[in-house]
């Protein structure tokens, strides 16, 4: 019974050294990578670049799978950053966004209070409370548009702000 508790013994010894070896030896460089890029995003969330969030589209980008322009909210200053850290050319923003911030607007007279707008907003720029009137914080909204699809009243639109 000892020589079979001693040899299970050794081998998860040996086992874990040579995991622990694995760890320290295998380079995590990529993950690194993904997230110096993670960190120059907006995180907005707003799924504009095609990405469901930034650190997807942040590891895209490191797979060389998506362009480094993809990012309206970031914009050029976030497009020149990341061709510094990655040395890749500086590309236009594909999309550029219209003249003015666009930001959501709810009409109050006809919000039901259903929290739809609320639970999608990425940045949390909707206030309300269940069957009560909701608010956008201008200051706040991206304008990413994911507020609109859920509403079942239509009450939500987007206008360009100075």
């Amino acid at each position: 019974m000892w020589t079979a508790i001693l040899t299970i013994a050794i081998i998860a010894l040996v086992a874990g050294l040579a995991l622990s070896y694995a760890y320290r030896s295998l380079s995590s460089k990529p993950s690194d990578l993904v997230e110096q890029v993670n960190v120059l995003l907006p995180q907005t969330q707003c799924a504009q670049c095609g990405y469901p969030g930034c650190r997807p589209y942040a590891a895209a980008i490191v797979e060389n799978s998506a362009a480094i322009n993809l990012c309206p909210p970031g914009g050029d200053a976030t497009v020149r950053r990341l061709a510094s850290l990655l040395g890749r050319e500086i590309l236009p923003i594909s999309q550029p966004p219209p003249p003015g911030r666009v930001v959501a607007l709810i009409d109050e007279a006809h919000c039901i209070g259903c929290t739809h707008c609320r639970s999608a907003c990425p940045v949390d720029a909707i206030v309300g409370a269940q069957q009560m009137m909701h608010t956008v914080i201008a200051a706040e909204c991206t304008g990413c548009e994911l507020c609109i699809a859920p509403c079942p009243v239509d009450c939500i639109s987007l206008r360009t702000v100075a």
